[in-house]
């Protein structure tokens, strides 16, 4: 069966530097970091004193307040962004077979507040006084189910955890749905929404964040002086669709979704591959199938998280995977402006990819002064870079050994 080509036709972003597509695209033009200090709990006791929080976030405006109420945090952005990814898209579900358009957006971590919540209520009050709802509030499908709910898509509707590459998994598993014809359009992408105490203590145990407390050089990807990454939340949500289906609508058609590859470390629980030999056959996978040499690719956008073992093994598999072409190729993260949203962070970056292709500039990794040993290619210092940007692959590396790449392009008829 000859696999159907699958385009973005919509998108949309809760970030902590703008809760739409627009606002985010703009403060990432204007090098905005968007890490400040801890609101939502009291962090006397913590070593982390940083986060990247969504702020500003009013689900009233954005959605049924009375739904919203039932959802946590990470369910009320995915909803959010997916409204604007659909009104972008102009997709008018009346006029479409909600059996044919479906939904993969998940979550790396779910309601971890609400779980935390429970227990307190458990531990103070007893058990019977725990909200009704904690279940249905907190277990990580909820985001995908509360968004077909919102917009009435009756296809394939599936939640993907894989840590830090939920996002561009479920990006990626849902253009091989529309690729071979389960579906003709997909809303794919992930969320977050667990700045919490477990979630910091937990990682900060881990020693995978940083103790910095200026927050312009807290998320430094691939500096000399890096010392763990910032947690952040948000959502990013596209519309992906068949060519022939979106043309036939008049869409207005944003990129060419082309090439994805998925590989497993099989490794360690935390750290990549030493030799980065996972991540580079994700890249290499996303190349063979999108039809794209090493020296095509214009832009890289790395995990880049700005731990030591992340920035220097993919380091390791970008040269592993492009070889020679590794010395032009541009690399930044979006991280540094955005800290690490975890399962929304492939999603939110493949946004960031398709506005740098569209408007042809390539974004700096804000922050990041001096590269760190074994850290050797062109990481975009300073300010970002105008040129072409043709052709764009995002790596997305979790927890577990999980590796993602997805690859764009321009689109061509």
């Amino acid at each position: 069966m000859e696999k159907r080509r699958v385009v973005i036709t919509g998108m949309g972003a809760v970030t902590p530097i703008g809760n739409s597509v627009e606002e985010f695209w703009a403060g990432i033009k204007e090098n905005k970091v968007g890490i400040g200090e801890i609101t939502r709990f009291d962090t006397s006791d913590y070593k982390v004193k940083l986060a990247a929080e969504v702020k500003d976030f009013d689900p009233k405006t954005r959605m049924d307040f009375k739904t919203a109420k039932r959802m946590s945090a990470f369910s009320q952005y995915a909803v959010a962004a997916a409204d604007e990814a659909i009104k972008m898209a102009a997709l008018d579900m009346e006029q479409e077979d909600p059996w044919r358009v479906g939904v993969m957006v998940g979550s790396g971590i779910g309601g971890l507040k609400e779980i935390e919540d429970a227990q307190q209520t458990i531990l103070n009050r007893g058990p019977r006084r725990v909200n009704p709802l904690v279940v249905p509030m907190m277990i990580s499908n909820m985001a995908a189910g509360n968004v077909a709910i919102a917009f009435g898509m009756k296809g394939k509707c599936i939640s993907m955890t894989t840590a830090c590459a939920t996002g561009t998994h479920s990006i990626g598993e849902a253009m091989r749905t529309i690729q071979y014809g389960e579906a003709d359009v997909m809303l794919a992408g992930g969320t977050e929404g667990c700045i919490t105490p477990v979630s910091v203590a937990g990682f900060s145990s881990l020693t995978a964040l940083t103790s910095e407390t200026d927050p312009a050089k807290a998320s430094i990807p691939f500096d000399q002086n890096r010392g763990g990454f910032v947690i952040g939340e948000g959502a990013g949500v596209l519309v992906l669709e068949e060519l022939e289906h979106a043309k036939k609508r008049g869409a207005k058609i944003l990129a060419e979704l082309c090439g994805y590859g998925a590989t497993c470390d099989a490794f360690h629980i935390t750290s990549p591959a030493e030799d980065g030999s996972g991540a580079a056959k994700a890249m290499e996978l996303a190349m063979e199938e999108a039809g794209v040499k090493p020296e095509e690719v214009d832009y890289i956008n790395a995990h880049g998280t700005g731990t030591h073992h992340n920035d220097l093994f993919e380091t390791k598999a970008i040269h592993l995977a492009l070889g020679e072409a590794a010395e032009q190729v541009k690399v930044s993260s979006t991280k540094s402006m955005i800290g690490h949203l975890l399962g929304a962070a492939g999603a939110v970056e493949m946004v960031a990819c398709v506005k740098m292709m569209e408007e042809g500039y390539i974004h700096p990794t804000v922050g990041t002064t001096t590269p760190g040993e074994g850290c050797d290619l062109d990481y975009v210092l300073g300010e970002g870079v105008s040129q072409d940007v043709n052709v764009v692959m995002s790596n997305s590396l979790g927890f577990g050994g999980h590796n993602a790449t997805l690859l764009i392009r321009k689109y061509e008829d």
